[in-house]
């Protein structure tokens, strides 16, 4: 079997006459301009990509909300979430479908397999959720349905305050004037209102006068709408013209509706007024918004999803410099920004490129230290910027962004993409000191070192490119990165066998520098060491190869241990503090507490900004009333301003929190990760969910499993979904006398509706504004139980007296649940923890399991996973999987371009130890398993395997020349030894910025960094060290040169 010797077909397109690099020597100026295009068409791609945080990500999700405010969760769940979840879970392709229903709103959530067009998918749930609405009540708000689509999530939120206006007035400013400046802005997609109360026209019956004339609530209801009509009235033909008509019935004044004429059963007549208060009013405030403690209105701007985010934020701050220049803000109006996404983004994304320049200078110093000639490391260094103008390009055409993920992509490889310029120009150099001509010098070198670059490459890529293939969240988080890593690596292997070799053939030999001449002093001392060192090493292989071993066996159980996790978390500085109380507590006692802790925020110097939420949630214009329920989002200042990482400053927030024994208040305080990411099905880090027929039996499993949970060290902020009961109204017919009275269910429950939440039976225009008009019970008659007794169902006449909710029904109080979660759609209860910082996902799942087993399930019920852990196991697979795949194709790629097993062998024995590299450098630098270290190992495995090529190669060429075996390993060592170290040194250099992890958005990148730099700095002794053993063992009957020795094994073969 030939050995080493690259095939024919291969061989005679790379290494013929010097290929595509002697072309290039003989082509200097047209190698020159074609670099230079490529660098204009790179800085045209580069001023055209969109900025973002993280790639664009769209889950295989869709979630459907509907509200019905004033709505127990019960009859939410019966009404709505049944009928929805029914109609859903046939929509094609759908994997699975959850759904949460708490007072008032049901979200449901599709979810369906990654690969799945997420917009067809989204055409079909709809027409489904189209077939829904016929079994759902009338009385809910128009279903939303979306994707669940990060870049939905709103780049800029500002809480609208004002020191003289009302809240109804402030409301009404936000949303028809100041919102409509910027929904037409470039890449902006809405503005949307949240908090406030909006204008309303009130109608209060006085029961009593009604029930005195022989009037109902539905003969009210009735007269409004009929008395309140616009209607087309034909059209008008007269001679030589057509006219079209309208009847004017519309109410253009309160005063008009108050002296709207009721007609009573004796045929007179009696006006509004005299039976109703006619108020102009607005809705019940059911949430209050502040900012920084001062209320006001939340105005959040949401961009398009292709839109760059800082260039959607850079216009609307411009149109708001505009508005103050053109005083068409008044002065009373203050706008107090409370999330703005492009800070991080423009922080995250100048690290990144920082660490990219950075680690690109540092790997120049390198290479001019090595070189002492500055105009070689012009040429080597010029792979770097011509390599990314190439990446910019193809990331233009693929519709990629600047991230962290594209540029961390850049900033990894940066110190890589200087390797095979390395090696040519160094050849190159070697062979014009020997005495030869420029442009030969130039052939004879490339046709050298031609093959082993192109090997070189392939491995690199052969190593990441099956990442580009792989789905789920980890390949959309990190595909982007494998890209640009790999279209860079591509276009240096390009200009190592072109560009280079051009410009190199043109730089003539001089009298070394001084740096060059104490450069090559050191490297020949080190040279001599070496090689004096290796005839040992090499008498004694087995003893060295059996330490390289036992050291891999030691660290091994390093990646095994239960330090895992997915993704590290990124310190933003967002804090989350949820505040809950006792079911039933009022939106001002609520609010009281809230205020509480907003002044402890308010007072720590690293708070720039304080959000609350009382009383409920608000997604764009949607809002959820949960009056027991407070969110505060507290923004810290950047990090590189404090000296107090976020974990840090929630451990020091929660210890003050409880030292002032707030009662009857629970508050839970997280850092929610990288916004727009999820990682779980669930709402934190652990999720457990129990499933079962009884959500009895399901509360007393989950307050067991919180109990003992709640030992565990490491975990905080324990608590289950149905913790919370809310006091719930209810009212039980006599079905029989109410039959017996004429009336039925449907007529009860429009009477109740009308005296506790009111009922929207018709609207008033002013102007080109249209208002609710509700008929509702005056507070006061509907305050206890007692007085809701007191209801009047039917109005008396001569036949029959009058008749209340009490004679056909009971009113009580009962306790219900105040949240239903669904999987499946069967009722569960989710278990949900967060993990403290400084602690692994892994080794706290262990003592969970270990927690849950002694907790034994009755029959009909299920205990499940539903958080980060089952994204961490998918991951650890998927990663495993790949890594394997990786080193196979390393070997394949190796195998066909020298058509040899056993160099290839000889090669992929050494990179299984380069994990004894990663381990030091995982243990050093205290860092938990996380996908980015298994994409290390991933990478690692293409890029150890250059050294050992460069070796192995230069091997072979001395045995075909005759030289003894022994002695062409020392000698090949020696030689490559100024190559190993530069392309080694100039790698890890280049990635050391990014291993540092210095400023916002490193933390996601900088495990990758440390796996890389540690286990390819080991891989350099494995290489010096182990790869002659290796080789010395494979060929141990080899006494032949290699070519002769390997021609006389084929023909034996």
């Amino acid at each position: 079997m030939p050995e080493n010797k690259p095939s024919p077909g291969i061989n005679k397109l790379i290494t013929r006459s010097g290929g595509l690099a002697a072309w290039s020597i003989r082509h200097p100026i047209g190698v020159s301009m074609i670099a230079m295009a490529v660098v204009v068409l790179g800085g045209f791609a580069l001023g055209k990509l969109a900025i973002d945080l993280h790639p664009h990500i769209i889950y295989p999700e869709i979630r459907v909300r509907i509200l019905d405010p004033g709505v127990p969760a019960t009859v939410m769940e019966d009404r709505v979430t049944r009928q929805l979840e029914e109609q859903l879970a046939i929509t094609e392709d759908a994997v699975s479908v959850q759904s949460n229903t708490t007072l008032g709103a049901t979200s449901v959530d599709l979810s369906f397999g990654y690969g799945k067009d997420i917009d067809i998918a989204l055409r079909d749930a709809s027409t489904r959720l189209d077939r829904a609405k016929r079994f759902l009540p009338e009385s809910i708000n128009p279903p939303v349905i979306y994707k669940r689509d990060p870049s939905q999530i709103p780049v800029l939120e500002f809480v609208v305050s004002s020191s003289i206006r009302d809240a109804v007035e402030l409301r009404t400013w936000v949303d028809d004037v100041l919102r409509k400046w910027f929904i037409n802005l470039p890449g902006v997609a809405a503005g949307e209102v949240g908090g406030g109360v909006t204008r309303e026209i009130h109608i209060l019956p006085d029961q009593q006068r009604l029930a005195g004339v022989g009037l109902g609530m539905n003969d009210l209801i009735e007269s409004i709408k009929n008395g309140n009509r616009e209607d087309p009235a034909g059209r008008l033909r007269m001679s030589g013209q057509e006219v079209s008509g309208k009847i004017s019935g519309r109410f253009t004044s309160l005063e008009q509706l108050r002296n709207l004429p009721l007609s009573l059963p004796d045929s007179s007549i009696i006006y509004l007024h005299e039976v109703a208060e006619v108020i102009d009013a607005h809705e019940d405030e059911r949430i209050r918004v502040r900012a920084n403690m001062i209320p006001g209105v939340k105005l959040s701007i949401q961009k398009q999803p292709s839109a760059n985010t800082i260039s959607v934020v850079d216009v609307v701050q411009q149109r708001l410099a505009w508005l103050q220049e053109q005083k068409l803000l008044p002065a009373d109006i203050q706008l107090t920004t409370v999330s703005d996404q492009s800070i991080y983004i423009r922080q995250a994304v100048k690290n990144s490129a920082s660490a990219a320049i950075s680690g690109a200078i540092l790997a120049m110093i390198v290479v001019y230290l090595f070189l002492g000639n500055l105009r070689r490391t012009l040429i080597i260094g010029s792979a770097i910027p011509i390599a990314i103008m190439v990446t910019f390009i193809f990331m233009g055409l693929g519709g990629l962004t600047l991230n962290i993920m594209t540029l961390g992509g850049l900033a990894l490889g940066v110190g890589m993409l200087v390797d095979n310029t390395i090696v040519m120009l160094e050849n190159i150099y070697r062979h014009q000191r020997e005495g030869e001509s420029p442009e030969d010098a130039g052939i004879h070198a490339a046709t050298e070192v031609n093959s082993a670059i192109v090997a070189a490459t392939s491995t690199n890529l052969s190593a990441v490119l099956p990442f580009l293939f792989i789905g789920g969240l980890t390949g959309l988080l990190f595909r982007e990165l494998i890209f640009t890593i790999s279209a860079a690596i591509l276009a240096s292997m390009v200009i190592a066998l072109t560009l280079v070799p051009a410009l190199a053939a043109k730089v003539t030999v001089t009298r070394p520098s001084s740096t060059r001449q104490v450069m090559d002093k050191g490297m020949r001392w080190l040279q001599e060491k070496y090689a004096r060192l290796l005839k040992p090493v090499l008498h004694y292989g087995w003893v060295v190869a059996l330490l390289f071993i036992a050291g891999l066996a030691y660290n091994v159980p390093t990646f095994f241990s239960g330090e895992q996790i997915f993704l590290p978390k990124m310190d933003d500085g967002r804090i989350t503090i949820r505040l809950s109380a006792d079911p039933g507590i009022s939106l001002s006692n609520m609010d009281n507490s809230a205020r509480l802790v907003e002044e402890m925020l308010m007072a720590k110097p690293e708070v720039e900004s304080v959000f609350t939420l009382a009383g409920g949630f608000i997604f764009g214009r949607s809002e959820r009333e949960t009056s027991n329920r407070t969110t505060i989002i507290a923004q810290l200042i950047p990090l590189g301003q404090r000296k107090i990482s976020s974990a840090d400053w929630i451990k020091k927030m929660q210890k003050e929190i409880s030292s002032k024994q707030l009662a009857g208040l629970k508050v839970r305080i997280s850092q929610r990760g990288i916004r727009g990411i999820r990682t779980s099905q669930g709402d934190d880090d652990v999720s457990l969910r129990i499933q079962g027929p009884s959500l009895e039996k399901l509360e007393q499993l989950a307050d067991r499993i919180v109990t003992q949970l709640s030992t565990i060290n490491g975990l905080s902020n324990v608590s289950h979904s149905s913790e919370d009961d809310n006091l719930e109204l209810s009212i039980q017919i006599d079905r029989e006398r109410a039959r017996s009275f004429g009336l039925n269910v449907k007529d009860i429950s429009q009477s109740i509706q009308i005296a506790l939440e009111g009922l929207i039976i018709s609207d008033y225009i002013e102007g080109d504004r249209s208002f609710d008009v509700r008929l509702q019970l005056p507070r006061r008659e509907t305050e206890d139980l007692q007085e809701l007794e007191s209801v009047l169902l039917f109005p008396g006449n001569s036949q029959r007296q009058p008749i209340y909710l009490g004679n056909v029904a009971r009113a009580e109080l009962v306790q219900s649940p105040a949240s239903i979660m669904r999987d499946n759609q069967m009722r569960i209860i989710e278990v949900s923890a967060s993990i403290d910082e400084g602690t692994t996902l892994g080794a706290v799942m262990n003592s969970v399991d270990a927690e849950l087993a002694s907790i034994d399930l009755p029959q009909g019920y299920n205990l499940y996973d539903a958080g980060i852990s089952k994204t961490l196991q998918q991951g650890r697979s998927t990663t495993m999987l790949l890594l394997g795949l990786a080193l196979f194709l390393v070997f394949v790629v190796m195998a066909v371009q020298y058509e040899s097993l056993r160099n290839p062998m000889v090669i992929m024995l050494s990179v299984p130890f380069a994990a004894i590299g990663v381990a030091i450098g995982i243990q050093l630098a205290d860092l938990a398993l996380s996908v980015p270290v298994w994409l290390g190992m991933i990478m690692l495995s293409g890029i150890v395997v250059n050294n050992a090529i460069i070796l192995v190669e230069y091997i072979e060429i001395l045995r075909d020349q005759g030289i003894e075996k022994n002695h062409a390993l020392v000698e090949a060592a020696k030689t490559r030894l100024r190559p190993i170290l530069m392309t080694t040194l100039t790698t890890v250099v280049g990635m050391l910025p990014l291993a540092l992890g210095v400023g916002e958005g490193a933390e996601m990148l900088q495990p990758l960094a440390i796996s890389i730099v540690s286990g390819l700095i080991f891989s350099m002794f494995v290489t010096l060290l182990l790869v002659p053993i290796i080789y010395n063992l494979f060929h141990r009957g080899d006494k032949l040169p290699a070519s002769e020795a390997n021609d006389l094994e084929s023909s034996n073969g």
